[in-house]
């Protein structure tokens, strides 16, 4: 995809949505990434469901050491892996209390020290919260940068750099929740559909994927 290609492929995804945002619930940084760390593995849908509850109790990592490890567990006991996600809650709660005082540091390299906490986290956390121009690459990402021939790569990694390299302004700041909202609800990972994709004409994929034949009544 040539830099003309790449500029009308990012106009195109912000003309059909021009502020893109998370879909995960949050009041304040330390709820989103706590947020972010839950949503690894299972889906914004099943966190925010879990989170709403417990979020009316805790804003602050004091509020969330106070409440403990068994309690947050069965506040989040309807996402996968919990049980690990509870203790790495805790943990980081307690290491931003004694390091940070209490607050969620403004910096990539800072989080990635946080129990639980990868490189994709920290990014979304940079981004969402303090307005950074990270690349968060997660599945739909990663799909989508290798299906459209936009930032192909064998690894997240590989597929961020290239993402740092090609995406021009002023598309920056929204361009990894274009991407994976793009990849979450058209370029789909077993069907992409690509008779209402915007983009498809700037898209390597093929064969495109035709339309569904509508079933006679």
């Amino acid at each position: 995809m040539n830099k003309a290609d790449v500029v009308e492929f990012f106009s195109r995804l912000a003309a059909d949505n021009p502020h893109p945002e998370t879909e995960l619930e949050s009041g304040n940084p330390y709820q989103l990434l706590v947020a972010v760390v839950l949503s690894a593995q299972a889906t914004d849908v099943g966190v925010n469901k879990a989170t709403r509850k417990l979020f009316q109790e805790v804003h602050t990592p004091e509020q969330m050491v106070r409440l403990g490890e068994e309690k947050l567990k069965e506040h989040i006991k309807t996402i996968g892996l919990f049980n690990t996600k509870a203790k790495n809650v805790i943990a980081l709660s307690e290491q931003l209390i004694a390091e940070h005082g209490g607050e969620v540091p403004n910096d990539r390299d800072e989080l990635e020290k946080l129990p639980g906490v990868g490189r994709k986290t920290a990014n979304v956390v940079m981004n969402v919260a303090f307005g950074a121009e990270t690349f968060a690459v997660d599945t739909h990402i990663f799909r989508v940068g290798n299906r459209t021939g936009l930032a192909r790569g064998k690894t997240p990694l590989a597929v961020e750099l290239k993402l740092e390299k090609v995406v021009p302004q002023p598309f920056r700041l929204h361009a990894h929740h274009w991407l994976i909202l793009h990849g979450r609800y058209v370029c789909k990972a077993r069907t992409p559909e690509c008779w209402r994709c915007v983009v498809a004409d700037l898209c390597a994929f093929k064969p495109k994927t035709p339309a569904p034949k509508s079933r006679a009544a």
